[in-house]
């Protein structure tokens, strides 16, 4: 081999070397950026884009950045599994992240096992992703069943024990129901009205007049942001009083603003701590990484998709060198007590579950997030 082979050989070798270190590591998402969803949705993948961009900024995880590649599916089902095949058929592809809509993550499950691509963070606290254990997806938020349970038991405690439940005609809609039925059998009462309403067109004309009916005192109302802010003008429209609680889908900002002059003392149920506080590791953590990019505050939709980006980076972390998707199912089943922030959190081969957090929020006359 003459010289001149030789140098480019070696030029050669150098510039594979290269790629190989800067090598992405590509994850995966097809969420609602637009559609009834999308407010919320731009909260979680900025808090998500918050933690991703700071390991990216240090190196990345053993030098290779996360890239994350995310479709939009307009919150509809058809298109979820469309996105997410044309994904999962890129082999460099290690995981998806953060889907949205319990029917839209259903839709997902077949592909995810026959490519054995494990979803991180998928943002629905649905028990189908819980019980069984589904050997691709690991959750970190806790599921909406408890939520539900809990806002029962919220209302009973204060006396309020003429209560209705609102909820779509999906999985989403029947795991909701199936939570705030335990709530309703713990405290003993039974609930005034059950009404199912359209997914994605609600007839809110009949559901306000069967809670006015009802002479419901409180309404558990579970539904997209948008359905739900609707939902909430129209009763208010009809000059109900009812007190209304939704659940941690709707904790955004942009739910806020959908709702406008509605808003105030709405109830929503929240799975992570109150991110107004400094008591949380992981609060303050967001918060100043949020404040040196020039938002004003972290909200918990944000707090949701921060806490999720960083069960994905240590489960890469643990993966690594050279993760491929069996490797990242394997180093996320071994993560034990891995702390968030003030939450730990843990998996194992027998249980995808993550957090076992809920509390309670009302938006104030400020239009903020109380506790």
């Amino acid at each position: 081999m003459g010289m001149r082979s030789k140098l480019l050989a070696i030029a050669l070798a150098n510039s594979c070397m290269l790629i190989h270190a800067q090598a992405d590591l590509l994850i995966g998402q097809s969420v609602g950026v637009t559609g009834t969803v999308a407010a919320t949705v731009k909260e979680s993948m900025q808090g998500a884009q918050l933690y991703i961009d700071s390991v990216n900024s240090k190196g990345g995880v053993r030098g290779e950045k996360i890239v994350l590649r995310t479709l939009d599916d307009r919150f509809e089902v058809p298109k979820t599994v469309e996105n997410t095949k044309a994904l999962l058929e890129d082999k460099s592809l290690l995981a998806m992240f953060m889907s949205r809509g319990t029917p839209n993550t259903e839709a997902m499950l077949p592909l995810l096992k026959e490519y054995n691509v494990p979803l991180v963070g998928p943002s629905t606290g649905a028990m189908v992703f819980h019980d069984p254990v589904n050997t691709q997806v690991f959750n970190v938020r806790a599921p909406y069943q408890r939520e539900a349970a809990k806002a029962v038991t919220h209302f009973a405690t204060i006396g309020i024990t003429r209560i209705a439940v609102v909820h779509p005609n999906d999985s989403f809609g029947a795991d909701a129901l199936a939570g705030a039925q335990r709530g309703f059998e713990k405290e003993k009462v039974a609930p005034v009205a059950v009404i199912k309403a359209d997914r994605l067109k609600p007839d809110f004309d009949s559901i306000v007049r069967q809670v006015t009916g009802a002479q419901a005192q409180a309404v558990i109302w579970v539904g997209s942001g948008s359905a739900v802010a609707d939902g909430i003008k129209a009763l208010r429209k009809a000059h109900s009083s009812a007190q209304v609680v939704t659940l941690s889908n709707n904790a955004s900002s942009g739910f806020v603003k959908l709702l406008g002059d509605a808003s105030r003392g709405v109830i929503i149920t929240q799975i992570f701590p109150y991110e107004r506080t400094q008591g949380y590791p992981l609060v303050r953590e967001a918060s100043a990484l949020a404040k040196a990019r020039g938002v004003d505050e972290v909200t918990p939709a944000m707090l949701e998709g921060f806490a999720s980006a960083k069960v994905l980076v240590e489960g890469l972390r643990l993966a690594s060198p050279k993760p491929t998707r069996e490797k990242l199912i394997t180093a996320l089943e071994s993560m034990r007590n891995f702390d968030l922030g003030g939450l730990q959190i843990s998996y194992s081969p027998a249980s995808h579950t993550g957090l076992d957090f809920a509390d309670l929020s009302i938006i104030g006359p400020d239009g903020k997030f109380t506790r």
